[in-house]
């Protein structure tokens, strides 16, 4: 039986969260013998959203295809970038017209994979139809591809779960996104599909969902708008491993893994917590290269 594994990377969140994919994503790659990796890059700059820059280095870092959500379009700059570049997703129940595309077909020494990135509605925005969307675009995709990854991006675990149930034995791969905290509910069901309800979040886990402590807390207690900046303590990486029978298309395992790292001991965190030799790893983003200095607003996280 031939495995094909994949390692997504949940929700890369700030500078934090990037330098910690930069340092890991070769390491993990490397200790769960991953052929795939995909990342969530939708909170990359700052919290909201991804530049063109920022992509394309974290490209870089060892990652194949990026995923995203309702931040996509909080830099103005990815407009163009999203049309040109493939391998960056947006939710593709965006209404027609929009940029990007939402589905990647990708070749793998011979293996197709399929991934297919989609949003929900419940306490979002009111785009089409993410269940008759997959419906269509599956169809289409299960043609071209055994494997197939979803990335739905969702605030409700209900609206989740019941879309589990919709592409139970359909697709490889059911992983959610948005909340930046990971469930402990990780299954692969009799049919074949992985799933679990939010894969959690790559950044400063002492913060409120990646956010400082303060002014969230302070727009909780007032209901007056405040500047939103991340966090930088308690900085880890997070996801899952999902591994796949190359022939059929099935799950056979789905993996939660979260690992601390710390910018002033990069290779320490590698070398202890994957128990690998010293190696080099892509270069993280420069202290020059601050989140402040990305115009952060004050925008819902």
């Amino acid at each position: 039986m031939s495995v094909f594994t994949i390692l997504f990377i949940a929700d890369i969140c700030g500078k934090a969260g990037r330098q910690a994919t930069a340092h890991l994503t070769i390491p993990l790659k490397e200790k769960y013998a991953a052929d795939y990796v995909i990342a969530n890059v939708e909170n990359s700059a700052g919290g909201f959203g991804v530049t063109p820059e920022m992509s394309q280095k974290i490209f870089t870092y060892g990652v194949d295809l990026q995923t995203s959500g309702n931040h996509i379009w909080d830099r103005v700059d990815i407009l163009e970038y999203i049309a040109q570049e493939p391998r960056l997703l947006r939710p593709d129940n965006y209404p027609h017209g929009v940029p990007g595309s939402g589905v990647f077909v990708d070749h793998v020494d011979g293996v197709k994979i399929g991934v297919l990135n989609l949003m929900g509605r419940t306490y979002m925005a009111d785009i089409d139809c993410p269940f008759k969307k997959a419906s269509r675009q599956l169809a289409a995709m299960s043609e071209q591809a055994k494997i197939i990854f979803v990335d739905f991006h969702a605030e409700a675990t209900s609206e989740k779960q019941a879309m589990m149930y919709h592409l139970n034995g359909k697709v490889s791969a059911l992983i959610g996104t948005h909340t930046h905290v990971p469930t402990a509910d990780e299954k692969v069901t009799s049919r074949g599909t992985a799933y679990i309800s939010d894969a959690g979040m790559t950044g400063p886990y002492d913060s409120v969902i990646g956010m400082e402590v303060g002014p969230s807390l302070g727009r909780f207690m007032t209901g007056m708008p405040k500047r939103f900046t991340t966090a930088k303590n308690d900085v880890k990486i997070a996801g899952v491993i999902v591994r796949v029978e190359t022939e059929t298309g099935r799950a056979i395992s789905i993996e939660r893994y979260q690992f601390g790292f710390d910018i002033e001991d990069a290779e320490g965190s590698r070398d202890a917590i994957f128990k690998r030799d010293k190696s080099e790893s892509p270069d993280a983003d420069s202290e020059n290269d601050n989140d402040n200095d990305i115009a952060e607003k004050a925008s819902e996280a």
